[in-house]
């Protein structure tokens, strides 16, 4: 039987105390599935709601969480697509939980080709982090931004969290299609960041009025698109500033994440607000909501197909994940710890 070291959640509670160390049984690949042997295991928001027990889809306990890796192909189970990476490729992979350890195992579909073809594989620390978020937050924006909102040229959009991973895609892909960009952030610093990045009109959402900044700026036609994690009061405040056909695109409930019980987030939920058909009707607006473990599972094909489209964006370079830190496998606690206070910019993760 053979072996591998692992991050196991064993209980909810704070970073230090919710995960162990383990050695556990490596995983096998079956029908359609690909083993990877793991250099680098991102780490992702939802990571944060797992371990508070916020998060439905996660497995029940003890669990080993994690939805993205960089690392090489290590074997195939059977049955597997003829254009599948072979063994020896590095990739990066979607995985559907799994990803805290030092094998993954996850569908062909959900591999991205990172090596081969004259390209030469990754190997620095930064560099693998960087690439683990090419699974997650850019295939959550290519989804959002290009298969569902299909942002065209000149549309004026608003990216909610900017600075972190999925807005940090969602800048370039707008920037790459030619969009006026309106982004939040909470410290001056982070606004600066995001300027530099692309974004015309960086928003301080900590101030109250940021919606009346957003609503001069963006004049009487309204924004075309709002891509919103933040939920609650946020998702309302963005609903009211769309314009005639605009699209509300909601991929997150981070202003849930710090409730301290279900009762708090019960309340914080009910202000998304209340919505009757009519009031997207009317106006010609959608609301749509992006959930990419749903999308692995029963649409792989359209996973693949933004994963394709990640990859053509890296390799053209407008797409540019940056790594916000990458730790020692050792230091979960630390990492997470600091996912959670959103004290990062960039993608974190952890190198095996």
């Amino acid at each position: 039987m053979e072996r591998m070291r692992a991050w196991v959640l064993q209980q909810h509670g704070n970073s230090a105390k919710a995960f162990a160390l383990q050695d556990v049984e490596r995983p096998k690949p079956g029908p359609g599935q690909v083993l990877v042997r793991v250099q680098a295991s991102g780490l992702n928001f939802a990571d944060v709601m797992a371990r508070k027990g916020l998060y439905p889809d996660c497995p029940p306990l003890p669990a080993i969480v994690g939805y993205d890796v960089v690392g090489m192909v290590e074997a195939h189970g059977p049955d597997v697509p003829v254009a599948t990476p072979t063994p020896g490729t590095q990739v990066v992979a979607l995985t559907r939980f799994g990803g805290y350890a030092e094998y993954a195992i996850t569908n062909a579909e959900a591999v991205l080709a990172l090596s081969g073809e004259g390209l030469p594989a990754m190997s620095s620390p930064e560099d693998l982090v960087a690439a683990t978020a090419l699974a997650t937050q850019y295939g959550t924006a290519y989804h959002a931004a290009i298969a569902s909102a299909n942002l065209k040229p000149g549309e004026q959009v608003l990216v909610h969290a900017a600075a972190g991973g999925v807005g940090t895609a969602l800048v370039q892909i707008a920037r790459q299609r030619g969009c006026t960009i309106f982004g939040t952030a909470g410290s001056q610093a982070k606004r600066d960041m995001i300027k530099e990045a692309g974004v015309d009109h960086p928003i301080d959402y900590r101030q109250d009025d940021w919606p009346d900044a957003v609503r001069r700026l963006a004049g009487e036609r309204g924004l075309d698109a709002v891509f919103d994690a933040i939920g609650g009061k946020t998702f309302r405040q963005g609903k009211a500033l769309l314009g005639p056909g605009g699209r509300m695109v909601s991929y997150g409930a981070a202003s849930l994440s710090d409730a301290p019980n279900k009762l708090v987030r019960a309340i914080r939920g009910l202000a998304f607000g209340f919505y009757h058909p009519v009031q997207w009707l009317s106006p010609s607006q959608s609301l749509i909501g992006i959930n990419m473990l749903r999308l692995a599972d029963h649409r792989p094909e359209r996973l693949a197909d933004c994963l394709q489209g990640v990859g053509r964006g890296f390799a053209e370079g407008w797409l540019k994940p940056h790594c916000g830190g990458a730790f020692a496998a050792e230091d979960l606690a630390q990492a997470q710890a600091l996912l959670e206070n959103r004290g990062s910019t960039g993608k974190l993760g952890l190198v095996w």
